[in-house]
């Protein structure tokens, strides 16, 4: 641990990982589980997604202790069939789901060329990437979907109905690391509105609506009663609609307006559904994929387009190692505190 100034300090990767796997543990969860909270959270802080690192530790914990999502849950894995495999993650996390389920799941790939996973009765709180960029490292493509609690109105319409429901994609590269992105299919990410608001900012036109309906600018008011409008247009919100189909119809979780925390005050986890869909991409290739990927680039490159998806994540990656993942000292304290609790 390194401190830069007085009020910013740097961890290692390590450091931040292990204080908050304590955190985890000591609020609630098994072990396991929060070894694996634990690194999520800590690679979206390294990555520089704010939003999804350590500033979500507190709903995290609020939902534990409301007993809204079960920290000691054991995933149960379900062998489908020869591409399809289907975990119960016992109303816990999807994260530890997904883990209890890549064994199988890359077998399945590797022997039949693809697989689809699907995860039901569960949380997700985090970002979507590090779900598929595992994948894309191991040379296969992923795609991810996961739908969260409502909190979007659908193009057209008056009220909120689906969630911010995420798209990530992964695909090996030749020459670098995997093109990753993950993008909500509403205008923003809810916890940037959340962000915007702690820190007294205003959000650009097109983004959300207040308690009436009228658009607004005001992050307060889309959290108190207002909602997110998709990206798009219609466009954003049939993806979005896309979303609850495959995360929630297909995998056997709740729609994003299924389920209802009011008798679990402090509860934030979306209790809904995941699916994967891993592809072997060589299988139907008469090129390496990776290659024809790096030519792909090459071509983008060449038309304008010098950052790719995931490039601004690599580079914190790398400066994080070099220097430390910065934390302000406020915020460290904290978390020592929450994990001394």
């Amino acid at each position: 641990m390194q401190s830069h100034s007085s009020d910013t300090v740097h961890l290692s990767f390590n450091e931040l990982r292990d204080l908050l796997a304590g955190i985890f543990e000591r609020h609630g969860t098994s072990s396991g589980t929060a070894a694996i909270l634990a690194e999520n959270c800590a690679a979206a802080q390294r990555d520089g997604s704010d939003s999804h690192g350590v500033f979500r530790i507190p709903g995290y914990l609020s939902s534990l202790a409301s007993g809204w999502v079960n920290g000691q849950a054991e995933p149960r894995v379900e062998d489908l069939g020869s591409s399809f495999v289907r975990v119960d993650a016992g109303g816990g996390f999807a994260q530890p789901a997904l883990e209890a389920a890549r064994t199988l799941v890359m077998e399945k790939v590797r022997a039949s060329g693809m697989a689809l996973l699907a995860i039901r009765n569960s949380h997700h709180f985090a970002a979507l990437w590090p779900d598929v960029e595992p994948f894309a490292r191991e040379g296969l493509v992923a795609l991810s979907f996961v739908n969260s609690m409502t909190c979007v109105v659908p193009h057209g319409g008056h009220s909120a109905l689906f969630g911010t429901n995420p798209i990530a994609f992964a695909a090996p590269r030749a020459g670098g690391h995997p093109l990753v992105f993950d993008l909500a299919t509403s205008a923003i990410a809810h916890g940037d509105v959340q962000i915007a608001a702690r820190e007294g900012k205003t959000l650009p036109e097109g983004y959300g609506v207040d308690a009436r309906g009228q658009p607004t600018r005001d992050p307060q008011a889309i959290l108190e009663g207002g909602a997110l409008l998709s990206f798009g247009g219609y466009k954003g919100s049939a993806l979005s609609m896309m979303v609850e189909l495959l995360a929630a119809a297909l995998t056997g979780g709740n729609f994003s307006f299924e389920f209802d925390w009011s008798g679990h005050p402090g509860a934030q986890t979306p209790w809904t559904g995941q699916l994967l869909i891993l592809i072997d991409p060589d299988r139907g290739a008469t090129r390496p994929f990776a290659e024809r990927c790096e030519a792909l680039i090459a071509r983008m490159v060449e038309a304008g387009q010098e950052r790719q998806p995931g490039d601004r994540r690599y580079r914190q990656r790398e400066r994080a190692a070099r220097e430390g993942i910065p934390l302000p000292a406020a915020e460290l304290a904290r978390l020592r505190a929450l994990a001394d609790r």
